[in-house]
């Protein structure tokens, strides 16, 4: 089961994109940039190589824009272009960066200790993972699968959604009121017609927080998929992660997750957010 891809959009070349730090009116946004990484961002987790095509149906951004982001992603490493048929598939230049990122994240290998703990619980089908925000999504920084022949399939570097999964909605709440509104805003900018259905997603979160010590996601996100997770903060104060544990929910039931882990991963959470 791999976590849903959103599909970035663009607009034309003179027209200044919206976003998460950057609006129309946003004179020190660089959209340019901002397009660049729409590109990359296109690359889903089981796909190898793009057309421009294929990138510029993704992004909503003109063909001929795509041709020149492409070509200069290329010219700086982080895409590769195929010989024979012209398309692109990720290039070193993007692992460097990842690698880059991963190496500064200390917390990840803490947080595989918690998470082996986590995992060796009463229901073997439990998977647990700790993740960071990203836009409007939950990026996957370290991962404890089970052994199990069924299990969900999980990996550094998947995607949950933030305001259906339960590692998102954890990281919500662990925000400030004026960051999650914020978050709130654009979310419903993207998807205006799920507006009550976003602002009742943050209140439940909120809710399940204040009653059981976390939040919950049970078939949310993905009718088969059940979890819960915990905000964590980072020893310094200046990042703000989530971790969660689940499970198919034909195999681990949100009781079971509430009764048999809650207590567990809150004092996980507690513990990350604490030790340096």
């Amino acid at each position: 089961m791999q976590p849903d891809e959103a599909q970035t959009e663009g607009n034309g070349d003179d027209t200044p994109d919206t976003g998460e730090g950057g609006t129309a009116t946003d004179r020190n946004f660089v959209s340019s940039i901002a397009r660049g990484f729409d590109v990359l961002r296109c690359f889903r987790p089981d796909e190898r190589r793009l057309t421009n095509q294929q990138i510029a149906s993704r992004t909503g951004l003109p063909k001929p824009t795509v041709s020149r982001l492409t070509y200069t992603l290329r010219k700086l490493g982080y895409l590769v272009q195929s010989d024979t048929d012209g398309s692109y598939r990720l290039g070193a230049g993007v692992l460097s960066l990842g690698y880059s990122v991963l190496a500064q994240m200390e917390i990840a290998d803490r947080a595989k200790e918690e998470m082996a703990r986590l995992c060796e619980g009463p229901n073997p089908y439990v998977t647990a993972a700790l993740g960071e925000r990203h836009r409007l999504q939950v990026v996957y920084l370290a991962v404890r699968q089970t052994n199990q022949a069924v299990s969900l399939t999980m990996e550094v570097g998947a995607r949950l959604p933030l305001f259906q999964s339960a590692i998102g909605r954890a990281i919500l709440v662990g925000m400030s009121e004026e960051e999650r509104t914020h978050l709130l805003h654009m979310a419903i900018e993207d998807r205006p017609e799920s507006e009550q259905q976003l602002r009742k997603s943050v209140s439940d979160a909120l809710d399940s927080f204040a009653e059981h010590g976390v939040v919950t996601s049970f078939g949310d996100w993905r009718k088969e998929v059940n979890g819960i997770a915990v905000p964590v903060r980072a020893p310094a104060g200046d990042r703000l992660y989530a971790l969660n544990v689940g499970g198919p929910s034909f195999l681990v039931t949100g009781e079971e997750l509430l009764e048999a882990y809650g207590e567990r991963l809150a004092a996980s959470g507690q513990m990350l957010s604490t030790v340096g």
